[in-house]
């Protein structure tokens, strides 16, 4: 029954954020993951300041603290309630699954933009947009704006909702705490400046690594998913394949190449970032305009992606949790 109980945590937690969210009462965990990230650095840095050399090894310190933490914590809890309290948790390893997943987010936040375009002011949808992208926004165009939206929720459709539930899948709420802890280090971290070029390099290619896997098998089940959503999978699968490779990160032209594929537009190209131009090669083909409208269509193709995925994890946890009980 434990078993059963540690593959049903995956779909329970799933259906949970596909369908509530998270509850905007509650503290969110990637807050306390967020809030040790910048405590360990303020207490690790200082002392890893003298060289490039001695920041690299400072930002080694830092990942390694918080993957312990991340993955330690959890575990400690999950196995001492399975143990003597096994109904309890799974309702708690459900609970924090969908707290950990972010389709609902997504599509909230995204949709705040697409009702900023139709009902306010291009000022109220660069707003809006800020709140979901890393990029200025204070100059974006209503076509910029639009871009960065169905970009995020092409890119976010992996780090955000598939990768988690993989790490779920393999190893349970501790394996998802820290893919968590990864994917935030590289939020907070991995920045290509003058700061943390050699600080977060050892966060960022961490958060490469651990992405490596689930970009690709995302990219495969959006394409599929193509068809639940009426959108071209064959041009999805064309473009996928010609524009995957087209980013700075391994990963993120995975998804983002069948999003642009799927709905017929171009994504991608230059951004500002901190002030600062940064040129990018685009993604996928201009046989249309970019409109409003894609962000929606941009949204259903992730909700679609992730439910398939949910049952293929599904599928895996209860192949590897049936293996280890024979072995």
């Amino acid at each position: 029954m434990m078993m059963l109980y540690r593959v049903l945590a995956l779909p329970a937690g799933c259906l949970l954020d596909f369908i509530l969210g998270d509850p905007a009462w509650l503290y969110h965990p990637v807050i306390l993951i967020g809030k040790l990230i910048s405590l360990l650095e303020e207490k690790i840095r200082p002392h890893f300041s003298k060289s490039k050399t001695s920041e690299l090894l400072g930002g080694l310190v830092e990942v390694a603290v918080v993957c312990l933490v991340c993955f330690g914590l959890p575990w400690l809890v999950i196995e001492y309630l399975y143990r003597l309290f096994p109904v309890v948790a799974f309702i708690l390893e459900s609970f924090l699954c969908g707290q950990l997943l972010a389709a609902r987010s997504l599509q909230k936040e995204s949709m705040k933009v697409y009702d900023a375009l139709k009902h306010g002011t291009l000022e109220d949808a660069r707003h809006a947009i800020s709140m979901i992208v890393g990029r200025d926004t204070q100059s974006l165009t209503e076509k910029g704006i639009i871009k960065a939206a169905v970009e995020t929720i092409a890119e976010n459709t992996s780090d955000g909702v598939t990768a988690p539930m993989l790490f779920m899948a393999i190893g349970g709420l501790p394996f998802m705490f820290l893919y968590k802890g990864i994917n935030t280090m590289d939020s907070m971290l991995g920045y290509k400046n003058e700061k943390y070029l050699y600080y977060g390099r050892c966060a960022a290619k961490l958060d490469d690594l651990a992405n490596y896997i689930p970009a690709r098998v995302t990219a495969f089940v959006m394409i599929l998913a193509c068809g639940m959503c009426g959108l071209d999978a064959k041009m999805a699968e064309t473009i996928h394949k010609r524009d995957r490779k087209k980013h700075a990160s391994p990963n993120s032209a995975q998804t983002e190449s069948v999003m642009a594929g799927a709905l017929h537009v171009q994504l991608a190209g230059d951004a500002y970032y901190f002030g600062k131009k940064y040129e990018k090669p685009t993604i996928g083909d201009d046989i249309r305009p970019i409109e409003a409208e894609d962000i929606k269509k941009a949204n259903r193709l992730m909700f679609a992606t992730s439910f398939l995925c949910m049952i293929l994890f599904t599928l895996i946890s209860l192949v590897i949790r049936v293996a280890g009980g024979l072995l």
